[in-house]
């Protein structure tokens, strides 16, 4: 059974980004947003400290007890709990910035848990180095083929030594800036998901390039790419878990099953962001009608039933986000928990953020924090799946049991 209070270990890692939150992201939040870019030297020196948006570093950066025995401390594993605790906290910060803190990114849970284990050396050790800055980038998504990654367009053709892959991405968290990308591709499109491949392209690799940053309504400060493959080689090496990993036809196999697994531990921490930008939402109004509204009016009244309303649904998308994350620690299936919480609580994000703005008034649209938020909440209800493709993942979870397609 999941316990829902948290060990001190969960409990400090808490405590240790929410301050990093308060004190090093917030006060960049609105220039960020402004100038629709996280400030260089500021992630120069975020790289030094070595916090990223990666459920790895949170058990290792954040407070780690050195001195618990080895055997006590693998007997459960946290990564997936700490990884949406953490990014709660940095989804309260600022959602952008936080996307744009150095470190594998979304692309990091693919190869962790489909690389081989020269690719898990090779991809993932960059970011263990005091150097400059890295990041790492996971490419699915294209005109075609969003939410139905089945109509993916993006082709790999087998050539001695590797593959040349053709086709366009877009909607890439750091594509531009990443020094390698895990992008989907098909061998061949007529059989659909058992066609699907992911490989591993580092920048600078010929025919690969950024063919523009999206100009966004919310998220503004992280960027955003389209990225095109034109004859681009990709040698047999960096085929994400090796030929031995693709050789079962069947539709879930190879990169189709690379994909989906990958939401599985994603979704959740998307999940956890979202119930930060709601959380900052309610805070920073709690805190408005407390010092702007006279105590007994009606608007005041009005305001703290909208306030209770958003604290539980709040709290109910917390705790859905763990007890997806909970189950993914444990190595249980968690699919339909995944979908759950990602969907709920981007759902609730738009709710709070919008509730907010309505009681404020027009005091709320005068380029704030809860602005901000608004607009920032949206995406969080359409990537890593819309809201839509989540209800059917939990209808075929409830229903294909009974014999129920859906």
């Amino acid at each position: 059974m999941i316990s829902y209070e948290l060990s001190p270990h969960q409990a400090q890692v808490r405590d240790v980004v929410h301050w990093f939150a308060e004190n090093e992201i917030r006060p960049i939040s609105l220039l960020a947003d402004e100038q629709k870019k996280v400030p260089d030297d500021w992630l120069q020196r975020v790289n030094q400290m070595g916090l990223s948006l990666s459920m790895s570093s949170f058990g290792e950066k954040a407070g780690e007890n050195k001195s618990e025995p080895k055997e006590q401390k693998n007997r459960e594993r946290q990564g997936n709990r700490l990884g949406v605790i953490a990014s709660e906290e940095l989804g309260w910060g600022d959602c952008a910035i936080a996307l744009t803190l150095p470190g594998p990114g979304l692309g990091g849970p693919p190869i962790q848990h489909s690389g081989t284990k020269e690719q898990k050396e090779r991809f993932l050790s960059i970011f263990s180095r005091e150097e400059e800055p890295k990041w790492g980038a996971y490419a699915l998504t294209e005109p075609e083929a969003g939410s139905d990654v089945s109509g993916l367009q993006t082709t790999a053709v087998k050539v001695d030594g590797g593959y040349i892959l053709n086709g366009q991405k877009i909607f890439i968290t750091n594509g531009k800036r990443a020094s390698w990308v895990v992008a989907f591709a098909t061998v061949d499109k007529t059989i659909g998901r058992a066609g699907h491949r992911a490989f591993v392209v580092e920048k600078g690799t010929p025919g690969f390039s950024c063919a523009r940053l999206a100009d966004k309504m919310g998220l503004r400060a992280s960027e955003t790419a389209e990225l095109v493959f034109e004859d681009c080689f990709v040698p047999d090496e960096n085929l994400l878990g090796g030929e031995e990993a693709y050789q079962n036809t069947g539709a879930r196999s190879g990169g189709f099953r690379v994909a989906m697994k990958t939401f599985d531990s994603t979704r959740p921490i998307i999940a956890a962001m979202a119930t930060g930008i709601a959380r900052a939402a309610y805070e920073y109004t709690l805190d408005f009608i407390q010092t702007e509204f006279p105590r007994h009016g009606t608007h005041y009244r009005e305001a703290k039933g909208l306030l209770a309303e958003m604290q539980q649904k709040i709290q109910v998308a917390r705790l859905l986000t763990w007890e997806s994350a909970w189950k993914g620690d444990l190595g249980r299936p968690n699919a339909q928990e995944a979908a759950m919480c990602k969907a709920f609580a981007g759902k609730i994000a738009l709710e709070v953020t919008s509730a907010s703005l309505e009681i404020m008034g027009p005091y709320g649209l005068e380029g704030n924090l809860v602005e901000k938020l608004y607009r920032d909440a949206k995406i969080y209800d359409i990537f890593e799946g819309t809201n839509q493709i989540q209800q059917l993942i939990i209808a075929r979870h409830l229903y294909e049991p009974y014999g129920i397609r859906v």
